[in-house]
């Protein structure tokens, strides 16, 4: 083979790549047996669409008529794009991290033609990537033997990397998830919000947890957090005071100068937790990030009803140049409101960014709600202008799954419905083009789908979103069931309970089947099905679901107990599971106020079905009372009498009466 072949590719990463003088190759067995009757060793570079550093390699390495003729004569290269290939990225990153002790993006990897790692890194000037090419076909000519004691090494490693936490835990209960919180909050930034130092990702599935707990508790330091960090992202550099939506994450401690690359996953993440702060406290900020963040996620992600997967970091090379902005482009565009609007978005003349420029801020709710928004516009305006980010147009199944619940439970809390009519469309889309001969598929692009096999996260991303719709419309149930039942025999470890591989049994053989229970920028596969699981036991009565649910939870134990903050999402779902979870029944009216109320009223993970009697597991025999529609509220197997108002209705659930 001769030449580069991704041109084809269903990956906007890949495609990227398809003009470099390099001849890459994607993963397929094609390649690797390339190299094997070549004798030579692969070059994997995994990476991403949004990625600035792998942009910058591109540029000085990948790009450069030298750095590919060495390469194209002493190596077979293969490019992988993390977010399409996350089991391939999971393998090689344990690699990179085994042997630097750090790992990130762009992702430098040597192997075997057998797929072994023998030398890992990240990002790699050019001189010293050159420097690096010659080292390692110096040592695959001349001294293979350390090649094969370096691969052997790094695979035995990889191997108990991947056994996963020990079964067999204890069944979660109230201590574990107060310890849990406690730890968390111990790491809080009192002063800035957020949690550890700089870098700061916005901690969204702790900041659920931490919701819950609330609710279930009253902690009031656990909703303070949340509210602290909130409200510090909702007015940093990291939130687009202009179009909605954050990025992915802060390089300073005070949320100010973000890194600009803004993804799905993030905002749907971030989405879910705004509504809920939104509905529980009413906050006017959260209800306004709520609302922007939705529209962006609708408007600049959407595509063919479904949602694309970022908006790069980059515009015309550079990074942030959409962004920020001077005192004197803001009196260009502004006049006399611009001096205003820089003492608003904390924009002065020493800049916080490079060059004197600003990122936005919200530094004080402003006094003027009308001039706010006519500023806005008038900047979101010129903004247009400018150059723009590119945008990966690939649809992650997993992150859609996100996008769908986080968008459904907005709609309710602001009172939007084309909010949940936009998730509704969403699923019906996905459903259609990603699932193949009875299988899911992790990604595609441009309404075809891609060939790589959908894992754990996906079915059980968007499993949650089904179950989360079919409460709402009563759509997605029957799916949601199918996409668990395929879980449960492809994904769960026969031989313990408890444990998820992230990769199906019938997917590719990998070194190893991966199998990380952590939760990281998303939440794992195995914590997401969990809450899959808990929801679809009590929707549909299966005990099955039950058990597997409790199972995994008590699997998850040691991360509780020992690494709460990097065990968000699972306190998410410990937090439901010990309050029940909570299950709310009304019959009567599809549209009634009791109905409406208990969607309102309900804590976070409870699940809220409404409609005529034995419409659903949830109604079998409940039906009105004397006329009147009635709520049901159980916890777990344990169930209130009915009630028919709302103030009783908010009594039942653990709250004050309040009007409506």
């Amino acid at each position: 083979m001769a030449g580069n072949t991704l041109g084809g590719s269903t990956s906007p990463y890949l495609r990227q790549h398809a003009d470099n003088p390099v001849h890459w190759r994607e993963w397929t067995p094609e390649a690797l047996a390339e190299a094997a009757s070549r004798d030579v060793p692969i070059l994997l570079s995994i990476g991403y669409a949004a990625c600035h550093w792998c942009h910058v390699m591109a540029h000085e390495s990948f790009d450069d008529a030298e750095v590919a003729a060495v390469l194209n004569d002493g190596f077979v290269c293969i490019k992988v794009d993390r977010e399409e290939r996350p089991d391939l990225d999971a393998v090689y990153m344990n690699a990179t991290v085994a042997l630097t002790g750090q790992g990130g993006w762009p992702m430098t990897c040597f192997l075997t033609p057998s797929g072994r790692p023998f030398f890992c890194g990240t990002y790699y000037p050019k001189l010293g990537f050159l420097q690096l090419l010659d080292a390692v076909s110096e040592t695959w000519r001349d001294r293979r033997d350390e090649v094969e004691r370096a691969s052997d090494q790094i695979a035995t490693e990889l191997r108990s990397m991947s056994a996963g936490l020990p079964g067999g835990g204890e069944p979660v209960g109230t201590e574990l998830c107060d310890h849990a919180v406690a730890a968390v909050l111990q790491d809080e930034d009192e002063t800035y919000g957020g949690f550890g130092g700089a870098p700061k990702f916005p901690p969204s599935a702790l900041l659920e947890g931490l919701l819950r707990h609330h609710e279930r508790t009253g902690s009031v330091p656990a909703l303070t957090a949340v509210q602290r960090t909130c409200s510090a992202m909702a007015r940093g550099g990291i939130y687009d005071q202009l179009g909605g939506g954050f990025a992915r994450y802060s390089v300073d401690p005070h949320w100010v100068v973000p890194h600009f690359e803004k993804m799905l996953y993030d905002n749907a993440l971030l989405l879910r937790v705004y509504a809920h702060l939104a509905r529980r406290t009413g906050d006017p900020l959260a209800r306004r990030v709520t609302r922007q963040t939705a529209a962006f996620i609708v408007s600049d992600l959407g595509a063919g009803g479904m949602f694309t997967s970022s908006l790069d970091a980059d515009a015309d090379g550079h990074e942030g140049l959409t962004y920020v902005w001077t005192p004197a482009e803001l009196r260009s565009v502004l006049g006399d409101d611009g001096a205003w609007a820089a003492s608003l978005f904390g924009v002065t003349e020493s800049g916080t960014f490079e060059h004197g420029a600003s990122v936005l801020q919200l530094r004080r709710d402003p006094e003027d709600e009308a001039r706010f928004e006519s500023v806005r516009a008038a900047l979101l305006a010129a903004r247009a202008l400018r150059p723009q980010p590119a945008r990966d147009d690939k649809v992650v199944t997993a992150w859609n799954g996100l996008a769908i619940t986080a968008l459904a439970e907005a709609s309710v809390a602001l009172d939007q419905p084309e909010l949940l009519s936009a998730a509704m469309e969403c699923a019906r889309r996905l459903l259609g083009l990603h699932v193949v001969d009875g299988r899911l598929r992790r990604s595609g692009l441009g309404g075809r789908v891609g060939e790589s096999a959908a894992i754990l996260e996906d079915h059980a991303a968007l499993a949650t979103a089904l179950l989360t719709l079919y409460q709402l419309t009563g759509f997605g149930l029957s799916e949601a069931v199918g996409l668990l039942d395929i879980a449960l025999e492809h994904f769960a470890d026969p031989d313990q309970p408890g444990r998820w591989f992230d990769t199906a049994d019938d997917a590719e053989k990998l070194m190893v089947r991966p199998a990380d229970p952590i939760d990281g920028a998303t939440p794992s596969g195995a914590s997401l099905i969990t809450e899959a699981l808990q929801a679809a036991g009590y929707l549909t009565g299966s005990q099955r679901y039950v058990d597997a649910a409790q199972e995994t939870l008590s699997s998850a134990t040691p991360i509780l107990a020992r690494a709460a903050r990097s065990g968000g999402h699972w306190l998410t779902v410990a937090e439901a599971q010990v309050r029940g979870p909570i299950q709310v029944a009304v019959a009567g009216d599809p549209s009634s106020e009791l109905l409406t109320a208990a969607r309102r009223l309900a804590p976070g993970g409870a699940l809220v079905i409404g409609g005529a009697v034995n419409s659903s597991e949830l109604l079998r025999g409940r039906d009105r009372v004397d006329g009147s529609d009635a709520a049901y509220v159980c916890r777990g197997t344990v169930c209130d009498l009915p009630v028919t108002t709302v103030g009783d209705l908010t009594v039942s659930l653990g709250g004050e009466p309040r009007d409506g």
